[in-house]
């Protein structure tokens, strides 16, 4: 008996821990499955998170986390690698008019991070 509570109280505290952002268009969605790197360049972009096995990237823009899809791991890479991480997402990621190459409105969001 004590020992389904001690793993019940585990799991609990695990889900309390997990690391759950905000994605404007997407809902709360749990960081866990996420690599994660704060940017420290002095522009708006401040922090990358991907998910590499679900093609799945979420960036914060200033203060608002927006995501993006079925986006390869050279581009993250290149992103994060990058000296103007502002100048590569907007050339590279978000794109021009109504949608860019990674955009989630025309690229499916993997099902476990569907709302």
């Amino acid at each position: 008996m004590r020992l389904i509570i001690f793993s019940a109280l585990a799991l609990v505290w695990q889900f309390a821990m997990a690391e759950t952002v905000q994605v404007k268009y997407g809902g709360v969605i749990s960081l866990d499955a996420f690599a994660c790197a704060d940017v420290d360049e002095g522009s708006d972009v401040s922090r990358i998170c991907y998910d590499k096995a679900e093609r799945y990237m979420v960036i914060r823009l200033k203060a608002t986390y927006y995501h993006y899809c079925d986006i390869d791991a050279a581009t993250v890479h290149g992103l994060q690698a990058a000296r103007s991480k502002r100048q590569f997402f907007e050339s590279r990621i978000r794109g021009s008019g109504a949608d860019g190459p990674f955009d989630c409105r025309t690229h499916p969001v993997p099902k476990k991070y569907r709302q």
